[in-house]
Formats: C-alpha cells, sequence, structure tokens
C-alpha cells in the first residue's frame, strides 16, 4: 500500500482537476438523475427539465474562483498603523506579488458565493480539505501508535495473504466500476442522437429503454446469481465484462431492437457487477481462516469504495474527453476498453471459487427455491437483505429527483438566468462519498462494530433526506444551503453504507447462496424505484423525497431490530425485539 504522503499528493492533484475542470458529465449512479429527469417531462409537461438538460450540455468548463487562484496571508491593521495596497509597495522583497495576491484573496473572498458555480467549486475544496486533513491525522495516528512502546508488542499487521488478496481485489473491482461509471454520462445523448425512419428518438422511446435496463436486472438477477454460486464467482466477474461490453457496442447500432437488446445485456451485468466480485472476495477472504472477525475484509471495502469515489470523478473526466473525440458512443466504446483490462486481471490473477455445497439443499446445488428457504429460516438474513433494498431503493430515488431539486434552489437563490453546475455538483457528491468511505475505513480498524455503525448512518441518512423533503415542500421558503447540506450529509452516508452492507452480508449472507439471495433482495428494490419514476407525476419532488426517507426510516427499525437481536443472542429482553415492526 502507498505512503500517506504519496495519498495526500495524490488527492490533492485530485482535487485540483476536478475543480479547475469539473465532471461535465457524471458517472452511472447520478448521471442517471439527469437522464431521468429529462425523462420525466413525458408524465409532466410543464416540466423545465430540457431547459436544465440544454444549460447542462452547454457545460464545458468551469472557472475556479479566484479565491483559489492563489491565496496569501492577509496584512494585519491596526489604529496606530494602516496598510493599504498602495502602502504597502514601499515595503522591499516582492511587495507587488503580495500586494497583488492580497487584493486578490480579498476579492475572491467576496465572491466564492457568487455564482452557482463558485458555491459548488467551494464546496468541493472545502469538502476534499475535510478529507485529506481526516487521513493525514488517521496517518499520524497510525504512526504515534507504531512508535508507542506499550504497543509494539500487541501490535497486529495485516497478514501477507490479505494485502496479497486485497491488491488482486482492488485492481479489478475499480478497472470494472471505471466501465461502469464511464456509461453513465452520454446515456441520454446516446439514445438521443438516434434516427428512426427519419424522426429523431423521442424521450417517451428513450424513457422505455431507460426502464428496461431496470426490468431486466429484477427479472433476470435471481438467475443469474444461482449461475454465478454454481458456476463460480470469477466466470461472473469475466462474464460481466463480456456481457456488460455487449451492451456497450450496441449503442453503435440503428437499429432499435438491437438497442433494447443491449439494455438487456446491460441490466444482467448490472446483477453481476453487484454479485460476482464481492462474493468472490468474501469466500477468498474466509477460506484459510485468517480473518475470522471480518476485520481485514471491512478495511477491504472501506478501500474498494473510497477509491470507487476517486474512480467516478476520473471516469467523468475521460467520458468527456472521449465524447469530444467520437462522440456520444465515445465513452461506450472506451468503457469496453476498461471492461477487457478487467476480464484479463480477473482471468490472469483470481482463482475460482464455488459457493460451498449446503447439505440441507433439495438438489445439493444451489437454487433460488433453496436461497428463498435459507432467508424465511434466519431472520438475520431477511433484516439484513431490507436494509440492502430499502437504502438502495432511497439512494436511487434521490437518484433521480436530486437534479431538478438542486436546479429548483440554485433558481431561487441566484435567478433565473442561472445555471446549474451539475458537473460541479456530482465532484462534491463524490467527495462526500470518499469521506464517508475514509470514516468507515477508520472504525473499522478500531474495532468499532458494524451493525452499530450502519445503524447510526441510517438514522443519520433518515434525517438528512427528511431535511431535504421539507426543504422541497416549503416551497416558499426553500432554502440553498439546507437542501445541499442534507444531501451532502447523504452522499456521505452512502459512502458508509457500501462498505457497512458488503462486510454484513459476508456475516450473515451464507456463501451456499450469497449471489441468489444478494440478487433476490435486488427484486423489491428495482419494483419500487420503477414505481416512484411511473407515479413521478402525481409524487413530484417532495412526495418522492417522502419516499425516499421512509424508506430510509425502515431501514432504520430493520437495523435495530439487528442491533437489538445479536445483543440478545439467548432469548434476553426478545419480547423488546419482537415489538420493533
Amino acid at each position: 500500500m502507498k505512503t500517506s504522503t504519496m495519498r495526500c499528493a495524490s488527492f490533492f492533484l485530485l482535487a485540483t482537476t476536478a475543480v479547475l475542470n469539473p465532471v461535465a458529465a457524471f458517472g452511472m449512479k447520478h448521471a442517471k438523475a439527469t437522464t431521468t429527469t429529462t425523462l420525466q417531462s413525458i408524465s409532466n409537461p410543464n416540466s423545465d427539465m430540457n431547459h436544465r438538460n440544454s444549460h447542462y450540455r452547454r457545460q464545458q468548463h468551469v472557472t475556479p474562483p479566484s479565491s483559489f487562484r492563489r491565496m496569501t496571508r492577509p496584512v494585519r491593521t491596526s489604529s496606530s498603523t494602516q496598510l493599504s495596497i498602495a502602502n504597502i509597495n514601499q515595503f522591499r522583497g516582492g511587495a507587488d506579488i503580495v500586494s497583488n495576491s492580497v487584493a486578490t484573496f480579498f476579492q475572491g473572498a467576496k465572491q466564492w458565493n457568487a455564482s452557482p458555480t463558485s458555491l459548488f467549486n467551494t464546496s468541493f475544496v472545502a469538502v476534499a480539505m475535510l478529507t485529506a486533513v481526516f487521513k493525514i491525522l488517521q496517518r499520524i495516528s497510525d504512526y504515534n501508535s507504531k512508535n508507542n512502546e506499550s504497543t509494539k508488542s500487541t501490535e497486529v499487521t495485516t497478514p501477507g495473504r490479505i494485502k496479497e488478496l486485497q491488491i488482486k481485489f482492488l485492481s479489478v473491482f475499480w478497472l470494472l466500476r471505471c466501465a461502469d461509471w464511464l456509461q453513465g454520462p452520454y446515456f441520454y445523448e446516446v439514445y438521443a442522437s438516434k434516427v428512426f425512419n427519419g424522426v429523431p428518438a423521442s424521450i417517451a422511446l428513450i424513457s422505455r429503454l431507460f426502464l428496461t435496463g431496470f426490468a431486466s436486472t429484477a427479472v433476470f438477477g435471481p438467475l443469474v446469481g444461482r449461475a454465478v454460486d454454481l458456476y463460480g464467482r470469477k466466470s461472473g466477474t469475466i462474464a460481466f465484462s463480456l456481457i456488460y461490453a455487449v451492451g456497450a457496442l450496441s449503442t453503435k447500432s440503428p437499429l432499435l431492437l438491437v438497442l433494447f437488446l443491449g439494455r438487456v445485456f446491460s441490466g444482467i451485468g448490472t446483477s453481476l457487477l453487484f454479485s460476482a466480485p464481492e462474493s468472490w472476495l468474501v469466500a477468498e477472504a474466509q477460506k484459510d481462516g485468517e480473518d475470522p472477525d471480518g476485520k481485514y475484509l471491512g478495511e477491504t471495502f472501506g478501500l474498494a469504495y473510497a477509491g470507487d469515489s476517486i474512480v467516478a470523478i476520473l471516469a467523468g473526466q475521460l467520458a468527456g474527453i472521449a465524447a469530444s473525440q467520437k462522440g456520444p458512443t465515445g465513452p461506450f466504446e472506451l468503457s469496453t476498453v476498461f471492461l477487457a483490462a478487467g476480464g484479463l486481471l480477473a482471468a490472469f490473477l483470481w482463482g475460482e471459487n464455488k459457493a460451498t455445497e449446503d447439505g440441507s439443499a433439495s438438489s445439493g446445488k444451489p437454487s433460488i427455491k433453496d436461497a428463498i428457504q435459507v432467508v424465511k429460516n434466519d431472520p438475520k438474513i431477511m433484516l439484513v437483505g431490507g436494509v440492502q433494498s430499502l437504502f438502495e431503493a432511497a439512494m436511487y430515488i434521490f437518484v433521480l429527483q436530486w437534479p431538478p431539486a438542486i436546479s429548483k434552489a440554485v433558481t431561487k437563490a441566484f435567478g433565473e438566468s442561472s445555471v446549474t453546475p451539475y458537473g460541479a455538483v456530482f465532484s462534491c457528491f463524490m467527495a462526500c462519498c470518499l469521506f464517508g468511505s475514509t470514516l468507515f475505513g477508520q472504525l473499522a480498524k478500531i474495532g468499532v462494530s458494524t451493525e452499530a455503525f450502519t445503524l447510526g448512518m441510517l438514522s443519520v441518512g433518515t434525517l438528512a433526506m427528511s431535511l431535504a423533503a421539507f426543504t422541497v415542500s416549503s416551497a416558499v421558503s426553500m432554502s440553498l444551503p439546507l437542501l445541499v447540506a442534507s444531501f451532502f450529509a447523504f452522499e456521505a452516508c452512502v459512502g458508509i453504507y457500501f462498505p457497512c452492507i458488503g462486510t454484513l452480508r459476508s456475516k450473515y449472507v451464507p456463501d451456499s447462496h450469497r449471489s441468489v439471495i444478494m440478487n433476490l433482495f435486488g427484486i423489491p428494490l428495482n419494483v419500487l424505484v420503477v414505481g416512484v419514476f411511473l407515479s413521478i407525476s402525481k409524487l413530484g419532488l417532495s412526495g418522492a423525497l417522502k419516499i425516499s426517507a421512509g424508506a430510509l426510516a425502515t431501514a432504520t427499525l430493520f437495523m435495530l431490530k439487528l442491533v437489538m437481536s445479536i445483543r440478545a443472542p439467548n432469548g434476553e429482553n426478545q419480547a423488546a425485539v419482537d415489538s420493533i415492526p
């Protein structure tokens, strides 16, 4: 692993790059939001999303606020000695440079919130610096701990096999995630550029293509999970590379049937991406018993999703470059390069592992029927799966709604002529995710219970989403700072969630049916998201965010019940556990 100095240097370089050239088009998870809010004009003819998307497509470069171009310590003044920019020039030793720097600093300090772009660029730098400082303090603490004579004898180092496993997994995982993020920014543009019988693709058609991907994931997910457990997680990861590449290349076709088939393949690929690599990692980590309490597994998940936030920002940059060179299909073509690289690395670096046999299975092989029975027999699996379905449904509903919510708040704060910098907002979201994943990694390292940490995260997420729903519903007093703060807090929770849920699944979901069970809980997730999408004209922004807050509140109750059940393993306080809905 790299030293703290290298990590911090890399992070500041990334932060600087993102501020100087914010992501013009962002990754799959959040990019679906802009696409979907555009599609929502089908059910809401008065929607102004076409106007917002046109502004978004015109954004190519955003200049950072002047306060970040050059910052110098301000000159002190007193009643007896007044130092102005003019008389500073009387001093020797670069007085002109100092005076210009001071003037630039004060001018920039007054303009940090002069426009939406400067506001979100400033916010990005603030969150990025907060994360970097937190990481530096963490490294200093680790260094001091290692040099403390009283702890040297009890210091536990990461086993060599675990480090090797982390390198093998992360190198493949980040390549595949980059391929996924690359495809998101130009989802709408690539299909809007198609012409059928002399008529450009309508928004209604694009919406059907969008929903086809969700439906494919819901329908084929359990079958895909069973195949992964039966034939191997390495094979499932390689299959993802191939299937997702087919979906990406289908965007070059002018045939409508090929485009729909491509969306079906993409939906199947999504099921593979979110089950096969994780199942492979967990099985490998538990193989030799070197990580019985899951400490190093939690650390690995923290690293994976912290890096994923950085990968998302870089993928947005690469997608913009590819689109400028090859048009809207460029990012999809570039995605296949990363898919090929990830698939080849998995083929050469990973060993195969399959689901362990379950003696209670009717056929000795993993099946959907047996997986359902396993879930029914263990309430803890049901609780973990419920948290997964509800949180991710809330997350995707948020993904569908944050662009119009932010746009309306920006318009109210800065006027009708203001343009929402979606790329800069996305960069802020990813910085918040990175902070959340970094926080998880530190707490996992010091031994904080994942269950308790997840409960706290869900509580904060519920409060944040409730605040956002309240802010949006209060049209007269809609506050941009409150909305941004609530969204940033929720994105930090997203950064915490993924390593948390990965650790919980590794602990409670049996290896014999892991991939099947993970995909089974994807069914209610996708049904809820599609239902909200189809009903958005009736629900509105506030209604959708309220559903998201309700899903998070229910997930919090599920997690509370799980925490109480593991604290009363022998039936103690069981009445209190059963009383939780």
